[in-house]
């Protein structure tokens, strides 16, 4: 056998020059203003529209060699169709994936903020600035929490 050759050669990694970002949320316009800001900070964005969407996703994005591998970042919505973004972080902790997770949320109450900060995820109160949007995600990247975000 000549050493030169694989004998089980792979799909080619697609490597990205920018983290990768799945936007979850059910509105339309909301998503596509998340998805915008954080476009303009160079971040690679995928739009989802419910949490079902979300969580194929993030099941794909665990298989080895899948094209959708990799996922840096997940920004979602805590109330959509068939899956909260809650339910979506616990699974992930479940699983032992430590993906940063940014739950926006216009209902904050202490026993969610609570239970996603339990998680190791980050809650924004929506209405938000684009500020405030890229300050959580950047703590995200950075592995950090925010004393005024939880």
């Amino acid at each position: 056998m000549n050493a030169d050759v694989d004998p089980e050669p792979r799909p080619p990694r697609v490597k990205r020059l920018s983290p990768r970002v799945l936007v979850a949320e059910d509105d339309p316009q909301m998503r596509r203003l998340v998805a915008d800001v954080l476009l303009k900070e160079g971040y690679d964005v995928e739009e989802l529209a419910d949490g079902k969407e979300l969580l194929l996703r993030v099941v794909e994005a665990f298989l080895p060699h899948h094209p959708h591998s990799g996922i840096d970042v997940v920004v979602t919505d805590m109330r959509m169709p068939f899956c909260s973004g809650l339910d979506v972080l616990k699974k992930l902790r479940v699983a032992h994936r430590p993906t940063p997770v940014l739950v926006m949320t216009a209902f904050g109450e202490e026993d969610l903020r609570s239970r996603v900060r339990d998680l190791g995820g980050l809650l924004l109160d929506k209405p938000f600035t684009p500020h405030a949007l890229r300050a959580a995600v950047r703590l995200l990247f950075e592995g950090l929490t925010s004393p005024g975000a939880s």
